[in-house]
């Protein structure tokens, strides 16, 4: 195993996630095992190779390119073809340098769109997003309604005013709706953290994570607009429904690398091992919780 290790981190057999973490690319004064950069949301392909015949100038080519191509219309699949390919240098670029949100989406602008956070995740994961969301989501949907109903205390008491505007006749999109909207209070959290309502577009410069739903007195629809806020900059509009937004927001934060907020980590983690079934093994303790009366 020493030399088969050995050979993957050498320049002809040259592999990212082994490379990564040798002791010549970490800084001399730390620790060997500070900053180790690893899998941590259960990413099949986290630092992929580079394809055969390509490297880095190579990629950056094909990154200038999608670059123009955004400006063409309907060439939807020369920009999947072009994602699909440099989408080794994109992880290498997320894990290794963690950039900005704002300063990765002018690099990479093409990634800011439903159709290819849904292929991005599925070229790390190998599982599809939405649909693995939304069948467990809705598998668990009536015994998610009934626990939420039982809760009581404080958490009970802001759950109630939401679950009191569902009935049998509601839409499945409004019962997905308030379902999420009531979980992270059942898991000790704040809808608010997650959710933010307001009437127009405000500053969202202090905001880290967070699902902005819009509502437009004159409009007929409501919510009028559904946004995702990623460090202050509004990344992606046309969510359609806080459910929707749930989905398209863990897809960035596969694809952005990024940690999960203090204030939300048992809500994103029942979103991705319960929902989306990945690493379901080791949970938080009120995770554990739900899963076993889900389970029941």
């Amino acid at each position: 195993m020493h030399n088969y290790c050995a050979k993957l981190r050498s320049r002809k057999y040259a592999y990212p996630e082994i490379e990564i973490n040798t002791l010549k690319r970490k800084h001399p004064a730390g620790a060997a095992a500070k900053n180790v950069k690893k899998p941590k949301k259960a990413e099949v392909n986290y630092l992929p190779p580079h394809p055969i015949g390509q490297d880095e100038d190579t990629l950056e080519k094909e990154r200038l390119e999608l670059i123009d191509e955004m400006e063409k219309k309907n060439n939807a699949k020369i920009i999947t073809e072009k994602m699909s390919k440099t989408f080794s240098s994109r992880r290498v670029e997320v894990v290794t340098l963690s950039p900005a949100v704002a300063i990765f989406k002018e690099r990479w602008p093409a990634l800011f769109s439903e159709t290819q956070i849904k292929e991005e995740f599925r070229r790390i994961t190998t599982i599809s997003l939405e649909e693995t969301f939304m069948r467990k989501l809705d598998e668990y949907l009536p015994c998610l309604l009934q626990l939420m109903r039982a809760k009581g205390g404080a958490a009970g008491s802001r759950m109630c005013p939401l679950l009191d505007t569902v009935n049998e006749s509601q839409s499945l999109e409004k019962k997905r709706d308030v379902v999420l909207c009531c979980l992270t209070e059942y898991l000790g959290e704040r809808q608010e953290d997650l959710f933010q309502d307001c009437q127009d577009c405000e500053d969202y410069t202090n905001q880290t994570i967070k699902v902005i739903v819009i509502h437009d007195v004159m409009a007929e629809e409501d919510p009028a607009e559904v946004a995702i806020v990623f460090e202050g900059h509004q990344v992606l509009t046309g969510c359609g429904n806080r459910t929707k937004a749930c989905v398209l927001l863990m897809g960035l934060i596969y694809a952005l690398n990024l940690e999960y907020p203090k204030t939300l980590k048992n809500t994103l983690e029942v979103f991705q091992k319960l929902f989306l079934e990945l690493d379901g093994t080791k949970l938080l303790k009120k995770v554990h919780s739900l899963k076993s009366k889900l389970m029941e």
